[in-house]
């Protein structure tokens, strides 16, 4: 390919509309452009960075089994009504109706959709273990599409369904998933984490997240470097913390006037806010009130209290379903509390002699001890993780890093396939549930998260197996008869040689090629100069390390492919 017929069309200032470094930088370097919110045109740059992605995608599928086919993006409601999800998936389904006022939506995911697909085919053990995917776009009607490619309505997705005979037949479906993901990060040259997470909407028993390590990512994972355990924060396990034993004093009620804080209650009591019991009331979908309560230096992790209540949804309640149920806000214990759904920590229930509120207006009770004066409540696990905390592993401190989840893999059970009746006989003629896997790699948000790893003050700095181009010739000045045949003479040998090469054969000043050349990424660049013509010699520069070498025209070839194989 030559720039003079490549459409990408560059950008020198940063559109207003870019937060991200990922969108700014495919915005200015011609491979995106915005259709409406959260919708994009891919350009030729992009769409072939994008098609490198599937292929090792596609090929790590197939070499663990899978095999490829293409599901309706349109799909009808009836699938959704089967499993209860019409009703609860939320606002972010795309809605429509035919002109016969039937109900469709477009398909945020496929669990449904392959099920049916499934269980109207496969009758036999014999036909198990099965591995189904597909490579299309996805859509999701965010509240705020942002961040370009990170959050978008419509997306591309990898998304493979596994149907095992039963969890044994799972774990080695899972464990092919798994390892094939590992190998599509590393294939696409990026840093990137398996942490343990939680199932969201799509469900299941055990699920990991491929995480894109990058400072702008969305997602906070915690990690232990003494061992492999690694798990987003809202999944991340926590055992409970255990204070040192005291004596048990009588519970009594004090006056705290203008103390709604834990800050300012610790403050007037004079005591640790590690000693103080914290607060927080929640509405799940039904409008039940759900209490929960944690140390007063930690923090609650909705997710973990979701779980912990099956609930849906939750939101924060308001002041008259907290005063429905007994409480007063800023002045909350599970002590008198009726009708609420109450979920303690399991740390707060090893404190002794701690504050919390009594349920009244400026009075707080004095000398709880959970154990002795908590009654009829859930205790789990359902702070959020802090640095600092022992792995549950092995007992290291834990830290943390930003990430962008670029694949997820799930053990589904049963789930869909008892709720669509997805049967099989085994070997004694029983029937029984198919259990299922889900597995899916956003294909176009691992281009975007590969830009917020790979990236400096002058663009995109991208890993050779995914750039749209891995090497770029630029003459010097493309006036130069001279310059322009050496050029003409490498792009030829190395088109030859099954190297991506794009030939800068535009009559701009060198500077502005130098410029488009690091804006986009390419990982060579080969500069063909005055040197070229007077001693033979060519330039190639490395984008990422900006080191520069000088090579014979006979010996660059070799070397070009050299530097090739460790980018």
């Amino acid at each position: 390919m030559r720039t003079t017929q490549l459409y990408a069309p560059t950008l020198r200032e940063t559109p207003a509309e870019a937060e991200v470094i990922s969108h700014q930088l495919m915005l200015r370097a011609g491979m995106i452009r915005k259709a409406a919110g959260g919708v994009y045109t891919y350009l030729p740059l992009a769409w072939r960075v994008l098609k490198k992605i599937e292929e090792i995608v596609r090929e790590e599928m197939d070499n663990a089994g899978g095999q490829e086919l293409a599901m309706p993006i349109m799909q009808p409601a009836e699938l959704w009504h089967e499993t209860g999800r019409w009703d609860v998936y939320g606002d972010e389904m795309f809605r429509l109706k035919d002109r016969h006022n039937r109900d469709f939506c477009l398909g945020p995911t496929h669990e449904e959709m392959i099920t049916t697909l499934v269980r109207s085919d496969v009758r036999s053990y014999r036909q198990l273990p099965l591995m189904l995917y597909q490579i299309q776009n996805k859509y999701r009607d965010e509240i705020r599409p942002r961040f370009g490619l990170m959050r978008g309505r419509e997306f591309i997705m990898k998304d493979l369904y596994s149907f095992d005979k039963d969890e044994e037949g799972l774990d080695i479906s899972y464990k092919k998933m798994y390892d094939a993901y590992t190998n599509i990060f590393s294939r696409c040259g990026l840093n990137f984490r398996a942490v343990e997470a939680d199932g969201g909407a799509i469900g299941g028993s055990n699920t990991h997240e491929f995480m894109v390590i990058a400072e702008s990512g969305e997602a906070a994972i915690v990690y232990c470097e003494a061992c492999d355990y690694a798990a987003n924060v809202e999944k991340a396990e926590l055992k409970p913390i255990l204070a040192g034993k005291e004596a048990e004093l009588p519970l009594e009620i004090v006056d705290t006037p203008n103390t709604k804080t834990i800050e300012a209650v610790s403050q007037y009591l004079g005591v640790d806010i590690k000693k103080n019991i914290k607060a927080v009331a929640f509405q799940n979908e039904k409008d039940e009130v759900i209490l929960a309560f944690v140390r007063g230096d930690h923090e609650v992790n909705d997710v973990k209290l979701q779980n912990a209540v099956g609930a849906i949804v939750l939101r924060m309640a308001s002041e008259e379903a907290i005063l429905a149920v007994g409480g007063v806000p800023g002045f909350m214990s599970p002590i008198g509390i009726k009708g609420a759904t109450i979920v303690v920590d399991a740390t707060v229930m090893e404190m002794y002699n701690a504050a919390a509120g009594a349920n009244q207006v400026d009075k707080h009770y004095k000398n709880i001890n959970p154990k002795r004066d908590f009654k009829d409540v859930l205790v789990t696990d359902i702070r959020l993780i802090q640095v600092g905390d022992p792995c549950p592993h092995c007992g290291k401190p834990l830290k943390t890093a930003r990430g962008i989840e670029a694949g997820q893999v799930f053990k589904l059970g049963t789930k869909y396939s008892k709720a669509l009746k997805a049967m099989y006989l085994d070997e004694n003629g029983r029937e029984k549930p198919m259990v299922m896997g889900c597995y899916g790699v956003g294909v176009s948000r691992t281009m975007a998260a590969a830009i917020e790893q790979n990236f400096d003050e002058h663009g995109i700095i991208w890993p050779a197996a995914i750039a749209p181009y891995t090497v770029v010739i630029v003459p010097i000045n493309a006036k130069d008869a001279e310059q322009m045949e050496i050029a003409e003479k490498l792009y030829e040998e190395l088109k030859a040689a099954k190297i991506e090469v794009l030939l800068d054969d535009r009559k701009e000043r060198a500077g502005v090629k130098f410029k488009d050349a690091d804006l986009i990424g390419y990982p060579l660049r080969i500069t063909v100069g005055p040197k070229a013509v007077n001693e033979g010699t060519v330039e190639v520069k490395v984008r990422r390390t900006g080191e520069a070498f000088d090579y014979t025209q006979d010996k660059y070839l070799a070397n070009v492919q050299r530097l090739l194989a460790t980018l």
